[in-house]
């Protein structure tokens, strides 16, 4: 399910004498509200996963973030490794409240494999994942992937588990060099818009991890998409495209 608001206002060029000046992109509308819930499918259950093994190393306190509580807690955690093609380790911290190591194995291996799933790029400086109950959204940064289980409940109703972990991968791994990066910016410049509510209102918090699903989705799964919908995002951010595009990032397993 997508949200898509219709209509735009025209450009306007301005003669000044005999010189036709370049016109300055004229601000559209966003087309979305959040781009993690535009398609379900992007990526699927039954797409390939990276994830090659995954070990239990014991029980062990870890500085974790907790939404419940809004801050960084020092929390008892299950720990594993989880280790994905190329020989990427991160440990993903179970927060003890799940009981038992079985639990929380459980847990931490399938969302490890959803991990697995996303493109190798994004996992570049994921270095934990912290697990908790909870109905709290998920988070990006730190080096981390933040998941509460009870929001997770909600995702998975939708089918968008996937996509959100894609978001918050795209914070992880490519805000901290791209967000306010000189050609990321002049590519927004160049647009003159906004993919989504959401990075329109918090441009440089939002706007590389709302506009990266997009992107995954016309390039990468375009037959998953309908047509209208490739053509809102080519329309409304062709140059944030073409800089994901340069970026060359390793897309493994996507195929």
């Amino acid at each position: 399910m997508f949200w898509l608001r219709q209509g735009s206002a025209p450009a306007t060029v301005l003669l000044l004498g005999l010189a036709c000046a370049t016109p300055e992109p004229v601000p559209q509308e966003p087309p979305f509200r959040g781009t993690a819930f535009i398609d379900p499918d992007l990526i699927v259950a039954s797409d390939p996963s990276a994830l090659r093994s995954l070990v239990y190393t014991g029980l062990d306190t870890r500085r974790m973030f907790d939404r419940r509580a809004d801050a960084f807690v020092l929390t008892d955690a299950y720990l594993f490794d989880a280790t994905f093609e190329g020989e990427t380790v991160v440990e993903v911290q179970v927060n003890a409240e799940f009981r038992d190591a079985a639990t929380a194995e459980r847990h931490a291996a399938f969302y490890a494999r959803a991990i697995g799933q996303l493109p190798a790029g994004l996992r570049t400086r994921v270095e934990t994942v912290w697990i908790h109950r909870g109905d709290q959204p998920f988070g990006g940064g730190n080096d981390n992937i933040l998941i509460h289980t009870g929001k997770a409940a909600e995702y998975l109703r939708d089918g968008v588990l996937e996509e959100i972990l894609m978001h918050e991968a795209a914070h992880t791994s490519l805000d901290p060099v791209h967000a306010a990066a000189d050609a990321w910016l002049a590519a927004r410049a160049a647009d003159g818009g906004y993919i989504s509510d959401y990075a329109q209102e918090h441009p440089q918090r939002e706007d590389v991890a709302e506009s990266f699903g997009p992107f995954f989705a016309v390039r990468h799964r375009p037959e998953r998409i309908s047509r209208d919908m490739a053509e809102t995002i080519e329309a409304t951010m062709p140059n944030r495209i073409e800089f994901f595009e340069r970026l060359d990032l390793d897309m493994y397993p996507v195929r």
